[in-house]
């Protein structure tokens, strides 16, 4: 955020303290505003209040939760799935995310084939290499879920008693994994939703003219897990699903549309991620060149969104599990 804010206000001509205020203080209203606006949802992913989403993909979220708003009515919760005896062992968070990653780490080394996986492998057969890194994936999603807890647990009541005396009521805006351990399963819908849409993107979108975005997956699995956590919350496995693909397609076609500002300021080839961050390089971007229209109409935008995702159907956690898909 702060990167951006500062190469749009440099090349619009801004120095030294200006540039510093300008970035700074939209930066800090993003910051500020775009955990606000997710709160609702939030309230009704943790079935609490006490803590919010504080990461820079939110835009993103709530069009995920808007699309799911739409076509999740009488879906199941992603957590509601019910497995014979024989798969019940697939209801452990760690061993289902385990089926789905081994074949997206072999897949790509079978294609790759021997020659090119060996040059990362240090000698190990180049199927084991990937089947180890898949499975190095799953422990580190241990790892992180691991201390999404601590930092719960620990975090929150030490927040709680530092804003009682300075800022009454204030809630810690954490980053999105915090958010994951409430629907893991839809943390792996929206991953595997979020990157087919960001697949179909990159192979669509430059057909109109646009940049052609390649999918990143360190965004596609933080991002579009969130997203999917938030789509199920809406609209049950059907949100998660349709609504992540959605997602997929708007964090493609997003750092797309901001790629020809970026390279008229002499930034060949090169775009954001974070939907956030890109929707404040276009809103300074244009603002700066006085196009008032356009940073109107995306404040009216998003205004739109959050106001229909935030509406009166935004109902408590205990009444958003549906009856079927």
């Amino acid at each position: 955020m702060a990167t951006i804010g500062a190469v749009i206000g440099y090349k619009a001509g801004l120095t030294g303290l200006p540039l510093i205020l300008t970035g700074g203080i939209f930066g800090g209203v993003m910051a500020v505003v775009m955990p606000a606006l997710a709160q609702p949802v939030v309230r009704r992913i943790t079935d609490s209040d006490d803590v919010a989403l504080g990461h820079f993909c939110t835009i993103g979220y709530l069009v995920t939760a808007a699309v799911a708003k739409v076509v999740g009515k009488g879906s199941r919760s992603t957590e509601d799935l019910k497995l014979p005896d024989n798969f019940k062992f697939l209801q452990d968070t760690y061993l289902s995310m385990a089926l789905v990653m081994v074949p997206m780490y072999l897949i790509p080394a079978v294609a790759a084939g021997p020659a090119f996986i060996a040059q990362y492998s240090n000698g190990m057969n180049y199927l084991m290499y990937a089947f180890m890194q898949s499975i190095q994936f799953v422990a580190g999603v241990f790892v992180l879920y691991s201390g999404v807890r601590l930092l719960l647990n620990e975090l929150v009541p030490a927040f709680r008693g530092i804003a009682m005396r300075v800022v009454p009521d204030a809630k810690p805006a954490l980053d999105c994994p915090v958010m994951f351990p409430y629907a893991p399963n839809a943390v792996i819908v929206g991953f595997l939703a979020t990157t087919l849409g960001s697949i179909v993107g990159m192979l669509v979108f430059p057909m109109f003219g646009l940049a052609m975005i390649l999918p990143g997956l360190l965004t596609n699995f933080f991002a579009g897990g969130t997203a999917g956590v938030f789509g199920n919350a809406m609209g049950g496995r059907r949100g998660a699903m349709i609504g992540g693909f959605v997602h997929g397609l708007f964090i493609t076609i997003l750092p797309a549309i901001l790629v020809p500002m970026l390279e008229s300021y002499g930034f060949t080839g090169v775009t954001f991620s974070d939907s956030d961050v890109i929707s404040t390089g276009l809103v300074l971007g244009h603002a700066f060149q006085n196009n008032w229209l356009f940073v109107a109409l995306f404040i009216a935008f998003v205004t739109a969104l959050a106001w229909f995702v935030n509406g009166k159907s935004t109902k408590p956690q205990e009444e958003k599990i549906h009856e079927t898909l």
